[in-house]
């Protein structure tokens, strides 16, 4: 794993931002936020829909690993059809683009194949590789912990928002990782702009 970088962020240095399935139909308003931000975002795309069928059958961990894959390179191209580039290359961003993830993960095979093991942690890894934050967009505006809604995040927590294997990594990595609603716009723009919204952080190092 690489060295993460331990300095904050200005609100005009790129970031990553795992878009996530659930928000599949909030893409044609999302779109012109991402196309406007200040700063280039490396968008992540869940597997939304694609992924839903995968997990509707009964697959062997690591066929499904790969379908689930190719379910956010689908996911991807959805987004680009809303005048976003897409690319192939995981590099850091002077632009917004859309990253297609499957060509890169199948040859850096580096999370293991299980469920849990998503779309959210291969978003964390790749802000771990190009040395940036991870802004997680999800249809709820956090983490709530029992009906609490969390803060802030300082070690593992029980939540369907995020996959078990998340919070582990990001800690360990020191990544500066940030959950907000995709399902309001504004709150998403806000956001990027480096303005205080409804939140949750996973605390690490940083």
């Amino acid at each position: 794993m690489p060295a993460i970088r331990q300095n904050k962020k200005k609100s005009t240095l790129p970031i990553v931002v795992k878009v996530g399935g659930s928000l599949f139909h909030q893409i044609r308003s999302l779109a012109p936020v991402f196309k406007n931000s200040e700063c280039p975002l490396l968008l992540i795309p869940g597997g939304g829909p694609f992924a839903d069928t995968v997990r509707r059958y009964n697959i062997n961990n690591d066929s499904a690993h790969w379908m689930a894959v190719a379910a956010m390179e689908q996911f991807g191209w959805y987004i680009s059809s809303h005048g976003i580039l897409p690319t192939a290359e995981m590099a850091v961003p002077s632009v917004t683009t859309v990253f297609l993830p499957y060509r890169y993960f199948l040859s850096h095979d580096v999370l293991p194949h299980t469920w849990d093991v998503t779309s959210d942690t291969m978003a964390a890894w790749v802000a771990a590789c190009l040395h940036l934050d991870l802004l997680l967009l999800k249809s709820v505006d956090g983490i709530f912990v029992n009906g609490i809604f969390q803060k802030q995040i300082t070690g593992p927590v029980e939540s369907a928002v995020i996959d078990p294997m998340l919070i582990p990594f990001v800690i360990n990595n020191g990544i500066k990782t940030t959950i907000i609603s995709g399902l309001q716009p504004d709150r998403v723009e806000k956001y990027l702009k480096g303005k205080i919204v409804a939140r949750s952080e996973i605390c690490t190092t940083f």
